[in-house]
């Protein structure tokens, strides 16, 4: 994890500035686009009006990607039209994913808000997400507490899907699945995204010690455009969670999971062994007569995979954070020292 030497000067200073010190704009607000056509044009009418109120120096970033409908063309038109645009386009469809990693990846504001281009977010909500970070927090999170889709298809599995995420990253909020957050800069610098992970962010920031908090958000019925989501993300989600649980526990340590799987399979392979031996002394039981022996033999070597395993684990992680000279831990202030250093 990155050493964050000024963490707390930035915390307490306030975003509500017009232009970061730098020459950077303090807001970037990014949106991935996928076959959002007719949403567009409205969408930026309504992000240029909320943009407008803050008074503060802002960019909007959108990220098409590989739009099979106008959607890129329309882009083009918003940028001609408007100096804050940037536009990156993808050369294929990525996934949201990818999409909002291009995003961050573009973005130079000091803030970065990330927000759905299908009209359901609302940009009105921006301010009230930066009203909320100038109270110390790192990470705002969006909130859909009256959400409009619907029930069966959409708000159960999600309300189940957010309540063992929660669980098991250890940052409780009500809506992962929300894309309407703000970030500082500084809680998303280590953060690599893969699979459908862009929705574990928080807890992303969280390990690296951001402070994170939600608010409840606007939320409206799509009125164009088709949904992109549905019960198929399911089955990615909880995988993306074994992966989540496995690093938030074992990210530093992996042979301890390795060499418990390898020790549950060495016990397992002593107790056949001995059961198939006091079966052959004290029943006369032939060892063909019974499967245990092949069981022993089976989980005497699982056992010795498992810890081969870890082991090779182990020199991987010390290859990653060694290579690129990671750090394990992240600090979240320096005192009394020289700070050229």
């Amino acid at each position: 994890m990155k050493v964050y030497a000024d963490q707390e000067s930035i915390n307490s200073s306030n975003i509500a500035a017009t232009r970061a010190p730098s020459g950077r704009p303090v807001i970037s607000v990014f949106l991935p686009v996928f076959n959002e056509e007719p949403n567009l044009l409205p969408l930026h009418a309504k992000l240029d009006e909320a943009l407008k109120e803050l008074g503060r120096s802002a960019e909007i970033v959108y990220v098409d990607d590989g739009s099979t409908d106008g959607s890129l063309k329309i882009l083009r038109e918003i940028a001609a039209t408007d100096d804050r645009v940037r536009v990156v386009a993808l050369r294929r469809n990525y996934g949201q994913t990818a999409a909002m990693s291009a995003g961050i990846d573009a973005a130079s504001g000091d803030v970065l808000i990330p927000m759905d281009a299908d009209l359901q977010n609302d940009p009105a909500d921006i301010v009230r997400l930066l009203d909320k970070l100038d109270e110390g927090y790192d990470v705002v999170s969006g909130w859909r507490k009256n959400r409009k889709d619907k029930m069966v298809t959409r708000k159960i599995p999600s309300m189940l899907a957010n309540r063992l995420i929660s669980w098991i990253g250890g940052v409780p909020l009500h809506d992962y699945g929300c894309s309407l957050k703000a970030y500082r800069r500084e809680s998303l610098q280590d953060v690599r995204l893969y699979g459908e992970m862009h929705r574990f962010i928080p807890i992303y920031a969280s390990w690296a010690g951001a402070r994170v908090t939600e608010i409840p958000v606007e939320h409206h019925a799509r009125t164009m455009g088709k949904s992109k989501y549905g019960l198929s993300r399911t089955i990615k989600v909880v995988f993306d969670l074994m992966t989540i649980k496995f690093m938030a526990s074992y990210q530093t340590k992996p042979i301890y999971v390795f060499g418990s799987f390898g020790m549950l399979a060495f016990a397992i392979s002593l107790l056949a062994g001995l059961y198939a031996v006091f079966l052959k002394i004290f029943h006369r039981a032939d060892f063909v007569q019974t499967p245990l022996p092949i069981l022993a033999i089976v989980m005497f070597a699982v056992g010795i995979q498992f810890l081969l395993m870890g082991l090779l684990a182990e020199m991987l992680v010390r290859t990653y954070h060694e290579s690129q000279a990671k750090p394990i831990y992240a600090v979240r202030e320096r005192l009394g020292f020289d700070q050229s250093k």
